[in-house]
């Protein structure tokens, strides 16, 4: 979900083993596989370079079924340039944000079969023989008044916001082989089983976090999405795909449930990397407990929806895992991120962050443009080659597919790693 310019397991692990599955009826198309990419390469010694990138695509639609009818043929021009997008970049694996669930995978193999497997704009088609998709609670109605405005129902009393159950879900698509039976994901954990949990609290009253009833917070889930922890097999390593999206930290009011949320969803994986007490409370979808072994390499990915300098988000909510000590970041780049600083004025003039990390082009009055979207790999067994992120500048041609709004793409840019495994 984005900050836009209006200013069970069990069903999970089955579609990603339909994905797969079907995957290879596509075999036969150019791109297949992991073979060389664009502007890096795959070794065949010992270490192994492997591209990962997130990617906020704005591929989600009004109403459910929408985006499967959308994909069905290959002429929708929003989904053409997200996947011309996803071409240049030529990520061995990549976490798309907004992208709608449904629970047969229907959309994402269209995506693959009618727009990434076919050249778009003169470039290379690419094929992405797995993926990986779960439910998301988006939409799925709770069933109170969490925004307590007096009613219950629509997108803001769901579980995550959203106007149908799994709109702006979350897909990973791989070119290296994903351990589906050994996925973790994380949408049902509650809220309040967060240890030091930054619950709401109704400023009208003198009770403290008390914004939710003791009847909601039997169900108030922390994921506005989902938490997916997805092993993909690189040769003999298995690297763990962190994926989330956290709520933005605004549509809400004094309580700040959003600005709050947002920094536990992130904290989450802050807790889950980090050995021993800090993530013994944590139990996955299956009842798994605990976190990641300390010995597994990572690679945290989405659209977190908050920025170390600027905008709304809560106070060093990406700090968490900036400044982690199993983490690094390797701050992706862009020129045209900083051209479209200059250019576009208002709140960014007023921003203290450095406009070159920026991955999200968002209203020019408020909050500006933000670093929103990251790849942060582990320290141990990954080492960063190289970062970007997919932001042109006007005089190169592929400036053409990030655009200005009303953006042909999407308000977020494409951002990848380069890590040797």
């Amino acid at each position: 979900m984005t900050m836009r310019r209006r200013t069970s397991l069990s069903a999970a692990t089955a579609l990603a083993v339909a994905l797969s599955a079907l995957a290879p009826a596509a075999a036969g198309h150019p791109g297949q596989g992991h073979g060389p990419g664009k502007g890096h390469s795959h070794a065949h010694g010992q270490d192994e370079t492997l591209r990962v990138a997130t990617y906020n695509l704005s591929l989600n639609r009004a109403t459910e079924g929408e985006l499967r009818a959308d994909l069905a043929t290959g002429d929708d021009a929003q989904a053409a340039t997200v996947a011309e997008v996803i071409q240049r970049a030529d990520p061995d694996v990549v976490l798309l944000n907004e992208f709608d669930f449904d629970a047969a995978g229907t959309a994402v193999d269209l995506f693959r079969e009618n727009y990434l497997e076919v050249g778009q704009g003169g470039a290379d088609p690419v094929t992405y023989r797995f993926a990986y998709s779960a439910p998301s609670n988006t939409g799925v109605p709770s069933g109170f008044d969490l925004n307590n405005d007096g009613t219950v129902g629509g997108g803001d009393d769901a579980f995550g916001f959203g106007q149908f159950p799994g709109q702006y879900g979350m897909v990973v698509l791989s070119k290296y082989p994903i351990a589906t039976e050994r996925v973790r994901t994380f949408q049902h954990f509650l809220w309040k089983d967060m240890p030091g949990a930054l619950l709401p609290d109704d400023p009208s009253t003198s009770e403290p976090a008390d914004w939710f009833s003791d009847e909601e917070l039997e169900v108030v889930r922390l994921s506005s999405k989902s938490h997916w922890d997805v092993p993909v097999r690189v040769g003999r390593t298995t690297v763990h795909v962190l994926a989330s999206h956290p709520t933005p930290p605004t549509f809400d009011g004094p309580e700040d449930r959003n600005g709050r949320r947002n920094h536990d969803e992130i904290r989450f994986w802050a807790d889950y990397v980090t050995p021993g007490k800090a993530s013994r409370y944590i139990e996955d979808d299956d009842g798994g407990r605990g976190g990641l072994h300390p010995g597994a390499p990572f690679v945290i990915l989405g659209d977190q929806n908050a920025d170390p300098h600027d905008g709304d988000s809560y106070d060093v909510a990406i700090d968490q895992l900036l400044e982690h000590r199993r983490i690094e970041d390797p701050l992706p780049t862009s020129a045209g991120a900083v051209e479209a600083a200059a250019l576009q004025g208002g709140a960014n003039l007023a921003h203290t962050g450095d406009p070159a990390l920026d991955t999200a082009d968002f209203a020019d009055t408020a909050p500006g443009n933000l670093r929103a979207d990251y790849v942060l790999p582990s320290k141990h067994r990954l080492r960063v080659q190289d970062a970007g992120v997919f932001w042109p500048t006007l005089e190169d041609p592929s400036s053409a597919l990030t655009g200005t709004y009303p953006f042909p793409s999407s308000d977020h840019r494409l951002v990848w790693v380069d890590v040797s495994v």
